[in-house]
C-alpha cells in the first residue's frame, strides 16, 4: 500500500498492511507494525520502532538524533507503542547512551507540535497536548495528561494519573494522582475527575485525598508526613506508590499551594 512518491529504504521492515502516504521518507533500521498509517511528509529515521495500529500525521519527525551535545552517534531507538497517535509536526528524538531509547507506551495521544526529547519514557494512555516540550530524561506515568505549551525540565518525573495545567513550567516532580497548576508549579488537589473516569471508587479517591492532605496541608515536612502516612494509613497499592515516588524523587516534588481548603 506504499505510494510511489514515498521513499522507503530497502532495509526498513514494514508490515504488509501499513499505509504510507506520498512524500514520506522512511530510513534504514526502521520497523513499523501492522495496521499503522503514516501520513504525507513524515520523516522516520534510523532507530524507529513503531507498533501496530498507530497513526502518524503529516510533518512528524520520528527518531531524529538527540539535540544533545554529548551524543556520540551511538545506536539507539525511538519506540512507539501500539495504538498510539502522533499528530502533526511532532518531533520525537531517539535515545542516547544513557538509556538507549526514547519510549512512548501504548494508546497514547501526542498532539500537534509537541517535542519529546532523548531518553524520555512515557507510559500507557498518556496525553501530551499541543506544543508541550519535554526535555531529556523525563518520565511520564500511565494516564498522565500534560496541558498545552507546558515545558518540562530534564530529569523530571510525572506520576501516574497526574494532570498538569497548560502553560506550566515543570521544574519539580509531580506525584501520582495529583493536579498541578500555578506558578511556581504547585499541588492544587487530586485528579478526582480523571480517577472516577478510570474506575476508582469513592473510597479510594478519599484515601488518596487523605494522603495528600497530610503531605501538603498539615504543615509537616516531607519526612514527617511520610512517617505519619506509613504509621496511620492502611497499606494499599496507591499509598505505597505515592510514598515510593516521593522517596525516589531526585529533584524534589512540587510544593503545596496555600490557597487549598
Amino acid at each position: 500500500m506504499n505510494q510511489p512518491l514515498a521513499y522507503v529504504h530497502p532495509g526498513a521492515k514494514i508490515a504488509k498492511n501499513v499505509v504510507i502516504e506520498p512524500f514520506t521518507t522512511i530510513h534504514n533500521n526502521v520497523e513499523i507494525g501492522e495496521g499503522t498509517w503514516i501520513g504525507s511528509n513524515v520523516t522516520i529515521m534510523e532507530g524507529a520502532r513503531i507498533g501496530k495500529n498507530c497513526n502518524i500525521f503529516p510533518g512528524a519527525v520520528i527518531a531524529a538524533v538527540p539535540q544533545d551535545l554529548k551524543f556520540g552517534g551511538e545506536d539507539s531507538l525511538a519506540i512507539i507503542g501500539d495504538n498510539t497517535t502522533v499528530r502533526e509536526c511532532v518531533t520525537i528524538n531517539r535515545g542516547t547512551i544513557a538509556s538507549g531509547q526514547t519510549k512512548i507506551g501504548q494508546n497514547c495521544l501526542i498532539m500537534a507540535t509537541a517535542h519529546i526529547a532523548h531518553d524520555c519514557h512515557i507510559g500507557d494512555n498518556a496525553i501530551i497536548v499541543n506544543g508541550v516540550a519535554l526535555a531529556g530524561h523525563v518520565t511520564v506515568g500511565d494516564y498522565a495528561i500534560i496541558g498545552g505549551l507546558a515545558a518540562v525540565h530534564q530529569f523530571i518525573s510525572i506520576g501516574d494519573h497526574a494532570m498538569i495545567s497548560g502553560g506550566s513550567l515543570v521544574r519539580k516532580d509531580v506525584p501520582p494522582f495529583t493536579k498541578a497548576a500555578k506558578e511556581p508549579l504547585s499541588y492544587v488537589g487530586i485528579n478526582s475527575v480523571g480517577l472516577r473516569r478510570r474506575g476508582f471508587s469513592t473510597e479510594k479517591i478519599r484515601e488518596i485525598q487523605d494522603i495528600y492532605r497530610i503531605l501538603y496541608q498539615k504543615n509537616y515536612n516531607t519526612t514527617q508526613a511520610l512517617s505519619i502516612i506509613e504509621a496511620e494509613m492502611e497499606a494499599t497499592p496507591e499509598r505505597d506508590e505515592i510514598i515510593l515516588f516521593i522517596r525516589n524523587s531526585s529533584r524534589g516534588v512540587m510544593k503545596g499551594y496555600t490557597g487549598i481548603v
